[in-house]
């Protein structure tokens, strides 16, 4: 019998100094079974990171033909897709092509092998935007994941502070492009 996926909740009261924007939200993800914690975890804060109103979660791994994150307009057209981990280069240059922007929360343990292969690249491309996330940060918070979770996410001047249950973590998020 083929496993399920787990299904997690969480609120976030986001103050993204950075971008002059500050929300209070509720989500609801879906972690395939060959998910890692750490890309569930990569979704949520970049959800988090570039949320705005009709933000939704792609439908998962199987679905390659959708964003991790994205926004779509009424018209059913892609004005934000929002990507995470080190994907293959090839799929943020078709994004690029179908959507207005395009937005990379890049984290793994090869983030600087994928950087010195792939950014001279991306670079040619406009509407791309890619941030890199600490991976120790990610895979402590990927430790702290529950069913339900409640974060205080705070970023300013490219520092994030993420509160969770009794646990504060800091990490930089750097702007690699965009």
């Amino acid at each position: 019998m083929a496993k399920s996926a787990s299904i997690h909740r969480a609120s976030v009261n986001l103050s993204n100094v950075d971008r002059n924007h500050y929300a209070q939200f509720s989500t609801t993800l879906a972690r395939h079974p060959s998910e890692t914690a750490e890309r569930m975890v990569g979704r949520l804060i970049a959800y988090a990171l570039s949320y705005e109103e009709g933000m939704t979660f792609g439908r998962g791994v199987s679905h390659v033909e959708e964003a991790d994150v994205w926004v779509k307009t009424p018209d059913d057209r892609v004005s934000l897709w929002v990507e995470v981990g080190l994907p293959d280069p090839e799929r943020l240059v078709k994004a690029s092509r179908h959507s207005e922007r395009v937005v990379l929360y890049a984290f793994g343990p090869t983030l600087r092998r994928w950087v010195d292969q792939n950014m001279d690249r991306l670079q040619q491309l406009e509407n791309l935007s890619v941030y890199g996330l600490d991976f120790d940060f990610i895979k402590t918070l990927a430790q702290l994941t529950e069913r339900n979770m409640d974060w205080v996410l705070t970023l300013m001047e490219g520092r994030i502070f993420l509160c969770t249950g009794d646990r504060t973590l800091e990490a930089d998020l750097l702007n690699l492009q965009g």
